[in-house]
């Protein structure tokens, strides 16, 4: 069995101690390909340089909505240097976040989303999105612009069924992180329930939404695997299927040979 984590930030702090132990538990529990996200220079800057380091690994690089202010031309023309790099296989990650107050404002969180999606539909490559309380305002964006040619996956997809659909009808990829273990998130299980699996990833957003049955501790590459277990669990479906399909969809959106 093969497993894809496709959006974890061993590129932050928590894991500066030891990123060959945590790549080693992953492998342990059959996650053998890693994607690590960036948000702004610094942390694209480390993504990048695990995805050097490290054959299993890849960046995903771009300005996170807190991080939206600071983006500019420097910004865009970063982002087309290193989208040369065959390790770097999306922009991400991108998007709205209105649950912080001290956030960037509305409008420069949407104006930098813009940009960057279509900076992605002209090079051809997939974004990562980041989407937190502001779903109607995202659907809008992503109704309104080109992105016939790039492919979107919903990060850490925490919404109903209704917006499953909406996503899905847009011909999105949609990725479960360990939010689908939690007892109480039942949208987000129905939503799990019934994803194409053609349409599906894995994911951790490590360290943060550590599933069951690590849940309260710092999360980590490896425990994509109960990602998976939980989604195996809801759907009643083999793991392997899952596995196998999950990590099939990851390589052909990243364009990595699997």
């Amino acid at each position: 069995m093969k497993l894809f984590d496709s959006h974890t930030h061993l590129n932050d702090e928590p894991f500066a101690d030891d990123i060959a132990g945590y790549n080693m538990n992953a492998k342990e529990l059959d996650v053998i390909k890693i994607a690590n996200v960036g948000s702004d220079y610094n942390l694209n800057d480390k993504a990048l340089k695990l995805a050097t380091d490290y054959p299993n690994m890849y960046a995903i690089i771009g300005w996170h909505p807190e991080s939206a202010d600071q983006y500019d031309d420097k910004a865009e023309q970063y982002l087309l240097d290193n989208l040369n790099n065959e390790k770097a296989v999306a922009i991400g990650e991108i998007g709205l976040d209105y649950h912080w107050e001290d956030a960037p404002s509305r409008d420069i969180q949407k104006k930098t989303f813009i940009a960057q999606l279509k900076l992605a539909n002209k090079l051809g490559v997939p974004v990562s999105i980041h989407c937190r309380d502001a779903y109607e305002d995202a659907y809008e964006i992503f109704c309104q612009i080109d992105l016939s040619n790039t492919k979107v996956i919903m990060h850490s997809f925490n919404g109903d069924v209704k917006w499953l659909h909406k996503f899905l009808e847009l011909g999105f990829y949609i990725s479960y992180s360990g939010v689908v273990s939690f007892k109480n998130a039942k949208e987000v299980h129905e939503s799990a329930a019934i994803t194409p699996l053609d349409k599906m990833l894995l994911e951790t957003d490590a360290p943060y939404l550590t599933p069951v049955p690590y849940r309260g501790a710092q999360n980590q590459p490896a425990y994509t695997r109960y990602v998976l277990e939980a989604i195996a669990k809801l759907r009643d479906e083999p793991i392997d299927e899952i596995a196998n399909q999950t990590y099939k969809n990851t390589c052909e959106i990243f364009n990595i040979n699997g």
